[in-house]
């Protein structure tokens, strides 16, 4: 879940004694997890903290302080050996003392130190597993609550601007808010960590440990390989799969792009293409019910909308996201000329079925569950035994079909350990990166609660905005691109949120789920947009391409994740609900928006598209976004039109030929 891909790959040259030690806490941390979530459930003070100290030492056993490329050393393990030290009594201190830090009217000095520890291996621990730009961001949201008129740091005042002046906070404060409340470090954003993202990514695991990633690529493949793109068209729907386990689109990149991107390439896609379709493909997977990432559940906790509201309301723009993709992909499939993959290439989809068919029934009895109205956390806990059931059930069916012997069952019965250990490891070391970003955006949302920033910041966009909605939503766009740079998906989506959120819904009147819909999925752009293209990049390597245009090839191919939030925006609607024929007519022209800009970007719909339509096609689909009737169906009527020219020329002129697999792709 928006993981960074350090956290999933075991760093080279550790010592025997410390992969053992990794894998006996990361275990211990999913059980004790596990028992939270289904045995008994622990108070804030009680799961926050001791869930980020074991994060915390995790996290300085995975990533040595010099980098994972050089030996530790007797240094590196004496700064590493004082901070895990340190990491134990951060995570152990308020459950320990929280009678005592309750009944206090102020601070202790002993609980103010232990504050100021926490928060200086908090930033450490975000530096090593998520990158320097967190920590650096966590770092200035601290001296900014100095840096008031009357703080500890006064001479930074003086280069504050009026509007962002406040009046300072000492030392003593600023601890105190980090770490002993739910307002800074075990705030909501590590709470969601602690809780739900942590329990979904336990499922992803387990699915992954039992192997149904294979089972979902090799589904896609046997849906789509032998139509026109293939393997491109089975990156998509593979990718809306893997996003349903992960929510992370650099994991999908090098989970499903290890085998799209190679198909891709030999059916005739250049490198810096395929990879930029898989890298799109896959950024589809953070926005992607039923998990989508983190953001599903920190959006409920911020929104108090119940978390199934958020998954129902999230199906149809994903569904025009993947269809985006999908049909950006076909077109270009059809004007190089390409055709699908032979049968005797591909994966008989019956057979996948026989094999796998097990793996569907969790994400049913996740989403029944769901329904059925159960917390989250609690459909995690029962979404993971029936892996295990589904998986252990399959595998005796196995075994007692074959020649059942002790000898068997008893290597079965190890197999079984071996990979239920394997997954209480991985999830582990798979919820490092975020849980460490969400504490840091947890400092993030202190400093913005005690300075008052999020609304000196609304202003300020008010102010550049002149008002106007659209230029609003254009530099929130910016502001997320650059936040993206340096942050993950689910850390960018909270500092964003918690920055222009209040201006979105108090000045500009956005429905608060609407306002959150549109950050988070703007939040996702740092994936595909140059010149940070993060899961871009994670294509490129696997392509053997170059970063830069990758990202480029991945951006032009992501662009329903720029035009979707903005039909979120002035279709309300979509989102809210309302009347049943405004709601069908929305949706309606909600498609015909997308298929028209996709036949404009790529100048081909069903034949060649002459300049003049693509240049009549543009007001057309300004005007399908447009908040007002007549002109949505005005738009309608001229995008209809040249639509069904296109059509009537594909149906006169001769079929284009078809090239060979090993072709060269435009």
């Amino acid at each position: 879940m928006d993981s960074d891909p350090k956290a999933t790959v075991t760093p080279p040259a550790q010592p025997w004694i410390v992969l053992r030690a990794i894998t006996v806490i990361g275990i211990l941390l999913s059980l004790f997890q596990l028992y939270a979530a289904g045995v008994q459930p622990l108070g804030l003070f009680f799961q926050r903290p001791i869930h980020l100290g074991f994060i915390l030492v995790l996290c300085f056993l995975i990533y040595p302080v010099f980098g994972q490329n050089r030996p530790r050393g007797l240094l590196g393990w004496a700064i590493d050996a004082v901070l895990i030290a340190a990491s134990i009594l951060a995570g152990a201190w308020v459950p320990v003392n929280i009678d005592i830090i309750a009944n206090q009217v102020f601070p202790r000095t002993i609980d103010v130190w232990i504050g100021i520890l926490t928060i200086v291996v908090v930033l450490e621990g975000a530096r090593r597993a998520v990158g320097l730009g967190m920590t650096i961001i966590g770092a200035f949201f601290i001296a900014y609550a100095f840096a008031g008129s009357r703080g500890e740091l006064p001479f930074l005042a003086d280069w504050m601007p009026g509007i962002l002046n406040h009046r300072g906070y000492s030392l003593e404060r600023l601890s105190s808010q980090m770490t002993l409340g739910a307002e800074g470090i075990f705030g909501i954003p590590l709470g969601v960590a602690a809780t739900f993202v942590f329990i979904f990514v336990l499922f992803g695991a387990f699915l992954e440990a039992t192997g149904a990633g294979k089972f979902f690529i090799d589904l896609a493949y046997a849906a789509t390989g032998r139509q026109r793109g293939g393997p491109a068209k089975a990156a998509v729907i593979a990718s809306a799969g893997m996003g349903s386990i992960s929510g992370s689109a650099i994991a999908n990149v090098v989970t499903t792009g290890a085998f799209t991107i190679p198909l891709m390439k030999k059916l005739g896609y250049r490198p810096a293409q395929a990879g930029g379709i898989e890298a799109a493909a896959s950024t589809g997977g953070q926005i992607m019910p039923p998990l989508m990432g983190a953001g599903a559940f920190l959006m409920s906790e911020f929104t108090r909308v119940s978390y199934v509201d958020i998954v129902l309301v999230s199906i149809f723009p994903a569904i025009l996201y993947f269809g985006t993709v999908y049909l950006l992909v076909h077109i270009a499939a059809v004007k190089q000329g390409m055709r699908g993959l032979d049968a005797k290439d591909l994966p008989n989809l019956r057979d996948v079925l026989a094999e796998g068919w097990h793996f569907l029934l969790p994400l049913v009895a996740l989403i029944a569950l769901l329904v059925a109205g159960y917390s989250p956390m609690r459909v995690g806990f029962y979404a993971i035994l029936s892996i295990l059931a589904a998986a252990s059930a399959r595998a005796l069916w196995t075994f007692v079909s074959g020649s059942p012997s002790m000898a068997g069952f008893i290597a079965l019965c190890q197999r079984g350990l071996a990979l239920t250990l394997e997954a209480l490891e991985l999830g582990a070391r798979n919820a490092v990166a975020v849980s460490m970003a969400c504490a840091v955006a947890g400092i993030v949302v202190g400093v913005v609660g005690l300075t008052g920033l999020g609304l000196k910041f609304s202003a300020m966009m008010i102010a550049f905005s002149g008002g106007n909605i659209l230029l609003a939503l254009v530099l929130v766009l910016l502001a997320s691109l650059i936040l993206g740079m340096g942050l993950p998906v689910t850390a960018a989506y909270i500092v964003l949120i918690i920055l222009v959120g209040p201006a979105l819904t108090e000045q500009f009147g956005m429905p608060l789920l609407i306002a959150h819909l549109v950050v988070f999925w703007y939040s996702q752009d740092s994936n595909v947009t140059p010149p940070v293209a993060l899961a871009g990049f994670a294509g490129a390597a696997i392509a053997g391409s170059k970063p830069m245009e990758t990202s480029f090839q991945a951006w032009k191919y992501a662009k329903g994740l720029y035009l979707i939030p903005l039909f979120m925006v002035f279709n309300e609607e979509i989102i809210l609900g309302g009347p049943l024929p405004l709601v069908l007519w929305s949706g309606a022209i909600a498609i015909l928006a997308l298929v028209a800009f996709a036949a404009t970007l790529e100048g081909f719909l069903w034949a060649p598209m002459a300049m003049w339509m693509r240049v009549l096609l543009v007001p057309g689909v300004v005007a399908l976004f447009w908040p007002a009737l007549w002109v949505e169906i005005a738009g309608a009527i001229l995008t209809i039109l040249l639509l069904w020219l296109n059509w009537s020329q594909a149906r006169r002129a001769p079929p284009p030929a078809e090239a060979p697999p090993n072709a060269t792709a435009g």
